[in-house]
């Protein structure tokens, strides 16, 4: 249980950092050589928003939403252990985001899950590997399909 509950705190660091934009903090909830895959949330389809490592992931978010207001909240989590040092979870979520006067977007509303796998490294609990699977995307109150 305590593994359980650390992956748990981890995640819930991931939402705070993310929404304070400490990009430094952020990226430290993520093995260095973490896969993440946040496409759904891209709207033209192109394969923009698949990243292999965390640098490149926390690089492209701390642009994207410069400026921004953000409310990212994860429930419902569901973790299971797969190893001594392997966990693989998956969380219902839903965010917020206003962006800054003058974007192409103003607001956009999503929920969905993250679908994840963790690693201990050095002792400690990393994402290695992350999906933003999205349910619903609404920019400017208008869903996207």
């Amino acid at each position: 249980m305590a593994d359980i509950e650390e992956i748990r705190k981890l995640k819930a660091r991931y939402f705070r950092l993310l929404d304070h934009q400490d990009w430094q903090g952020l990226s430290d909830v993520f093995a260095p050589d973490a896969r993440i895959d946040v496409s759904s949330s891209t709207v033209s389809g192109s394969g923009r928003g698949v990243y292999s490592s965390r640098d490149s992931f926390v690089d492209t978010v701390s642009k994207l939403l410069h400026g921004a207001v953000t409310v990212h909240h994860g429930h419902t989590e569901e973790i299971e252990l797969t190893g001594a040092d392997s966990a693989s979870g998956v969380w219902a979520m839903e965010d917020r985001i206003w962006f800054p006067e003058g974007s192409p977007v103003r607001t956009l509303w999503g929920a969905g899950w993250y679908e994840e796998e963790y690693e201990r490294v050095d002792g400690r609990w990393r994402i290695k590997r992350m999906v933003l699977r999205r349910q619903r995307l609404e920019l400017d109150g208008n869903p996207i399909d």
